[in-house]
């Protein structure tokens, strides 16, 4: 096992005042045994720094360590890691034993060892009764249970994950997040694992690192991401639906935006906001109100116990909870 540290860590294509810059000095200490997401829209530069961690891409300035080596110039060999990438990745023509004893077998480790490292991860990942199939005969889930079970057969210091549920269906990619946890508390290994499903790293995550345009925007663990965002990007990405961010909010304050989440807009009989319906979400349980108020839109979590829902085109009265206001600087961005 191992803690990593990125510091002041940097990545750009070209040289000179043409060159690209696409991570701007991203800072983080990584405890041993943590489990930290990297989460971001497309382009945001999570799997430039993940794949720097794991010296797929060159580092253009700063340091990478892991454990208590600086890894900046060693291969990915050295760098006693293990990769599960998007794309499963697997031999054909070989069994799931074959593809995840592979590796071991290239080392040349011991034929009996490396059935009882193969045995292990099949029985965590629940794959002993796969082992002579090839990965034709296995479902996405299965394929995607193989590749992890390569990976933990090398025992690595620390376990890399990049959009490993990206090709999963939604109901899949929910069990195979149950599978990650049971598998990280059971291994106990160091873990990065980039999404830019934001739920996803809600679920996940011990801590997570909230990636935008090559920036970290915040580093914290996700009850306090949410609660607490740190910028107007924070605050939009992470949470679904996303905060309310308001110019013109009525009390609001010159210069500042306010932040609400659409779970903490109390909908009362007047004396308070006016929002003109223009759609209604129902999702069972619950459902989401989208009203104008003026020209921005706002949205507010409701539950059934409100009655019907209203009706499209009129007005409703909602109320801000006092203690759940969240104010940003509107040149900035960042918390007030």
């Amino acid at each position: 096992m191992a803690a990593i540290t990125l510091h002041n860590v940097v990545k750009r294509y070209g040289h000179g005042p043409k060159a690209n810059q696409v991570i701007h000095g991203v800072n983080a200490d990584i405890a041993d045994r943590e489990f930290i997401v990297i989460v971001g829209p497309s382009g945001c530069g999570k799997s430039t720094l993940l794949r720097m961690v794991a010296g797929l891409e060159e580092i253009s300035g700063g340091e990478i360590s892991i454990g208590n080596r600086v890894v900046n110039d060693l291969e990915p060999s050295e760098r006693d890691i293990a990769m599960v990438f998007q794309n499963y990745a697997l031999y054909p023509h070989m069994t799931v034993f074959d593809n995840m004893a592979y590796g071991l077998k290239i080392k040349k480790v011991p034929i009996d060892e490396i059935k009882t490292r193969v045995d292990k991860a099949a029985r965590i990942l629940e794959l002993g009764h796969l082992l002579a199939r090839k990965p034709r005969e296995l479902s996405g889930g299965q394929r995607q249970r193989v590749a992890m079970g390569r990976a933990i057969v090398r025992q690595p210091q620390v376990f890399l994950f990049d959009e490993p549920l990206s090709n999963l269906d939604a109901k899949l990619r929910a069990q195979t997040r149950l599978e990650i946890q049971k598998l990280h508390r059971e291994l106990g290994i160091t873990s990065l694992f980039v999404t830019h499903d934001q739920v996803e790293a809600m679920t996940l995550a011990q801590r997570m690192i909230v990636m935008n345009a090559g920036v970290m925007e915040q580093f914290g663990a996700p009850e306090e991401v949410y609660a607490r965002p740190a910028t107007t990007f924070v605050a939009s990405f992470i949470g679904s639906p996303p905060m309310n961010l308001l110019k013109n909010a009525p009390g609001g304050r010159p210069g500042t935006i306010l932040g609400i989440r659409p779970e903490h807009l109390q909908v009362v009989d007047g004396d308070g906001w006016a929002l003109q319906v223009e759609t209604v979400e129902m999702l069972g349980a619950e459902r989401l109100v989208y009203g104008r108020l003026g020209d921005e839109m706002v949205i507010v979590r409701t539950d059934e116990s409100l009655g019907q829902a209203p009706a499209i085109g009129s007005v409703i009265h909602v109320r801000p909870r006092e203690d759940r206001l969240h104010w940003f600087d509107a040149a900035t961005g960042k918390r007030s």
